[in-house]
């Protein structure tokens, strides 16, 4: 069999800053180990995450990125538009043309793969770049699926379908979720699966195909705090599973200072500076705001949200990446004073913050997320409970899990997603006011039995996250079983020994 040094892994995220900051941890932690890892994308995701890769190829880590050019400008998209983030404010369209752009790099993928002395040992696809199924095919390279949202909506989102939910019941319905592990109710709004849109049907289909195709899945999560859901999900596909998370928590990203501070991109403030001014409060005093890459708020709610923050009395560290773009924000910030009169106990980043820098500090006690699945992550591993704030996708199960099933968040009062709330007649958007934020921050905050059990129990999931992480726990494991399998795999496949790809393919 190949020595681990001679194992080669392809990883293909989806263009989009949630997905890729998972997987260059991913791609990190397969280094470690000892095959080489080349993460696969677009030139501007490839320049927002080359210091995570720097550190990392700077600790001797066999770690590489490979930049493949966007087609986007044939298929509508301004040049240089390579990132979901990159989409906000735009017609829903646009993101059809996306994901129509993101199809067209299996060409200059399989060129790559072409061009290489000795073909990979296995390609790790985003599952939502189903596109990669084919051209593995074609190579006969094995492949897996890796998810980025939790197992939790994974399996929700798989009993609903096999339910026939979806077809049968209104948008805004709530419902019981059939044949799921715990309780759980929700309406399609808010249980709603990727790809599940008018536009990209066939992108759905293509997800799915590839999925039910694959050598095996990976999610980033533990099995402290989604065993029954990973157990159910992998008995339902009937597919190999491996949880190899949380990434965030592993000692590589928590012990590198410089991966944390660029973590996902360049921060728009010194992480220094930051820390300094955590350095000066009380322990466990402050709360941190930050809603993620995609979620843009309101002027209103934005506005509702800086009032009840005000109010609360308690310091807060808050990411605003709408000051950069939004000229009613940045009247609210410094026309008409906000930023002036919190300036004693608040630090304001316009911009993009290093996250983990922020949470992993002592004077943090608190965390206003979005329930992204890597912020939900990076709270449940540094042992930060959380205000919970979904806006869209898998958010509102990843408030599930925190609040109901794990009992470590608070809910802010967000009913529906986002896009749901843009009329007139639904006060321009707002969900939560002032006086929903007051009162939330004093209940995750305060002293009584329910806040302080809060506190207890989230610092007993992230010592179970970090010890997830070492060697004998159960990531640690699941990863070293991963390379087990695909180097095995691969070795079946007659690959271990060949340098050529099958002959029978004509080359691009």
């Amino acid at each position: 069999m190949a020595t681990l040094s001679e194992l080669h892994f392809v990883l293909v995220p989806l263009a989009a800053q949630g997905h890729i900051i998972p997987m260059v941890d991913v791609a990190r932690l397969l280094a470690a180990r000892g095959p080489m890892v080349t993460i696969v994308t677009t030139p501007v995701n490839a320049a927002r995450n080359t210091a995570t890769v720097d550190g990392a190829r700077t600790a001797g880590l066999p770690l590489e990125l490979v930049e493949l050019p966007l087609p986007g400008p044939q298929h509508g998209l301004p040049e240089g538009m390579e990132a979901i983030d990159q989409l906000t404010g735009h017609e829903p369209g646009m993101y059809i043309k996306f994901f129509h752009a993101l199809w067209d790099l299996a060409g200059p993928l399989e060129e790559y793969i072409r061009a290489l002395p000795r073909r990979p040992v296995c390609l790790v696809a985003d599952a939502s770049s189903p596109w990669t199924a084919p051209l593995c095919d074609r190579l006969g390279i094995p492949r897996l699926v890796i998810h980025f949202p939790s197992a939790y909506f994974q399996l929700a989102v798989h009993c609903l379908t096999a339910h026939g939910v979806y077809d049968r019941v209104d948008e805004m319905e709530p419902f019981e979720v059939p044949g799921f592990p715990v309780h759980a109710v929700g309406s399609k709004a808010t249980i709603r699966g990727f790809f599940q849109y008018p536009g990209v049907e066939k992108e759905h289909q293509d997800a799915l195909d590839a999925e039910a195709t694959a050598d095996g899945l990976l999610f980033n999560t533990f099995r402290g705090i989604e065993g029954p859901f990973l157990d159910a999900y992998a008995a339902a596909l009937g597919k190999k599973t491996w949880s190899v998370g949380p990434t965030c928590a592993s000692s590589s990203m928590v012990d590198d200072r410089d991966s944390k501070a660029g973590r996902g991109k360049p921060a728009d403030v010194d992480a220094g500076h930051i820390v300094s001014w955590l350095d000066a409060r009380a322990p466990a005093s402050v709360m941190y705001v930050s809603f993620g890459s995609i979620t843009q708020l309101t002027a209103k709610q934005l506005s509702e949200l800086a009032r009840g923050l005000e109010a609360s009395g308690q310091p807060f560290v808050w990411a605003i990446k709408e000051a950069k773009t939004d000229a009613a924000v940045r009247a609210l910030l410094d026309d008409e004073g906000f930023e002036a009169r919190v300036q004693d106990r608040a630090l304001l980043v316009r911009g993009w913050a290093p996250q983990v820098t922020i949470l992993l500090h002592q004077a943090v006690g608190g965390f206003l997320t979005h329930c992204g699945w890597n912020g939900t992550l990076e709270a449940l591993s540094l042992g930060v409970p959380a205000l919970t704030w979904p806006t869209m996708a898998d958010q509102f199960c990843s408030e599930k899990l925190l609040v109901d099933v794990l009992g470590v968040g608070v809910r802010s009062g967000v009913k529906i997603p986002a896009m749901y709330v843009h009329l007139p007649k639904k006060a321009e958007g707002v969900q939560v006011t002032s006086g929903d934020v007051e009162k939330a921050i004093a209940e995750l905050m305060g002293d009584e039995p329910e806040a302080a059990a809060r506190r207890t129990k989230a610092k007993e999931i992230a010592a179970e996250a970090r010890t997830a992480m070492v060697e004998g726990g159960s990531s640690h494991s699941d990863l070293t079983d991963l390379i087990s399998y695909v180097s095995e795999l691969s070795r079946k496949r007659g690959h271990e020994n060949s340098t050529t790809l099958p002959s029978a393919v004509a080359k691009l």
